[in-house]
C-alpha cells in the first residue's frame, strides 16, 4: 500500500467525521431551541391573563399546562401577605407548579410611608424582585428610602390614555434622578394605546426598565394575539436583548378571559418565531 493511497484513506476518513459533525449541527441548534424556545428571556404570565379562573390552584393548572415558568402576579391569585403560613402555602403551590414569582402589581403607593413598607415587607417574604406600581408623586422620596433598604425595584405602570403615566415622557420625568431601582414596567400595549412606540419606550428608558407586559394592539383601541397587531414584536425582543433584560418579560393577555388558554398559546408561539429573528 502506497503512502498516497494510506493518505488518500486518512483524509477520507477525516473528511467524513467532519461531515458526520457538521451534519450533527442542525440537530444540536434544534435541541438548544427546544431547552430554550424564548431564547435570553424569562418569558412568563402576568397572572391577570388567567384571571377567568378564580383560585390560584385553577390559574397555576392552566399556566402549567401552558409550560410557563415565570409569573407576574395579580392580586385575586396571590394576595400580597405577610401571614407565615399563607406564604408557605402559597410559595408550595408555586413550586409544585415549578412557577417562580418574579414580580407583582399593579400595586397603588401614596403618601403612607407605613401601607407602602407593608407592600414591601409582603414582597419581601414572597421572594418578589419587582412591584409594578402606580406611585403618587407624594410617594416617591419614601420609595426611594424602601426600594435601597429592601433590594426590590419598583416599575411603573403606564395604564393607557388618560392615566396618571400615559405618555413616555411623563415616565422619564418620574424616575428622573431617582434610585436606580425606580423605573418602569413598560405595557407595551397600552403604550401602544397612548400612540407610543414600543421599541422607542424601552431604548428611552433602557436599564429603567425592571417589568413588561408584553401585549399587542391593533389600531389603538384592539387587544389581540401577539403578531397579529402594530406593535414590532422583533423589535422589541432585540431592544430588550441589548439591554440584557433578566426580568420576568410577562404577556399579558386582555381578551376571553373566560378561555384564553388557546389565544395564549398562539402568543406564546408567536414569541418563540419572533426570538429566531433577533
Amino acid at each position: 500500500m502506497s503512502d498516497i493511497t494510506r493518505f488518500t484513506r486518512r483524509e477520507l476518513l477525516r473528511r467524513s467525521a467532519l461531515g458526520a459533525g457538521l451534519a450533527a449541527v442542525p440537530s444540536l441548534l434544534q435541541a438548544a431551541q427546544a431547552d430554550a424556545p424564548y431564547g435570553p428571556f424569562k418569558l412568563g404570565l402576568q397572572s391577570y391573563s388567567l384571571r377567568g379562573y378564580k383560585s390560584l390552584d385553577a390559574a397555576l393548572e392552566q399556566s402549567k399546562a401552558l409550560g410557563v415558568h415565570y409569573w407576574e402576579a395579580y392580586a385575586a391569585h396571590v394576595p400580597l401577605t405577610t401571614d407565615p403560613a399563607q406564604v408557605a402555602t402559597i410559595l408550595g403551590k408555586l413550586k409544585a407548579a415549578d412557577v417562580k414569582l418574579m414580580a407583582h402589581g399593579v400595586t397603588g403607593f401614596g403618601a403612607d410611608a407605613a401601607a407602602n413598607r407593608r407592600v414591601f415587607e409582603c414582597a419581601k417574604a414572597l421572594g418578589i424582585r419587582t412591584i409594578s406600581a402606580d406611585p403618587t408623586p407624594q410617594s416617591f422620596d419614601n420609595l426611594e428610602t424602601l426600594v435601597d433598604e429592601f433590594k426590590i425595584n419598583i416599575g411603573i405602570h403606564n395604564h393607557g390614555p388618560g392615566a396618571r403615566y400615559d405618555k413616555l415622557q411623563q415616565v422619564v420625568d418620574a424616575v428622573k434622578g431617582r434610585h436606580k431601582r425606580i423605573g418602569a414596567c413598560a405595557d407595551l400595549g397600552h403604550f401602544l394605546r397612548s400612540n407610543e412606540n414600543p421599541v422607542k419606550v424601552i431604548e428611552t428608558l433602557g436599564e429603567r426598565v425592571h417589568g413588561v407586559h408584553l401585549k399587542d394592539v391593533k389600531g389603538g383601541t384592539q387587544f389581540t394575539i401577539l403578531g397579529q397587531g402594530d406593535m414590532d414584536l422583533v423589535g422589541v425582543l432585540k431592544a430588550l436583548r441589548t439591554l440584557k433584560y433578566n426580568e420576568v418579560l410577562a404577556l399579558e393577555y386582555e381578551e376571553h378571559p373566560e378561555d384564553p388558554i388557546a389565544d395564549i398559546r398562539q402568543c406564546l408561539d408567536a414569541v418563540k418565531t419572533a426570538v429566531q429573528k433577533i
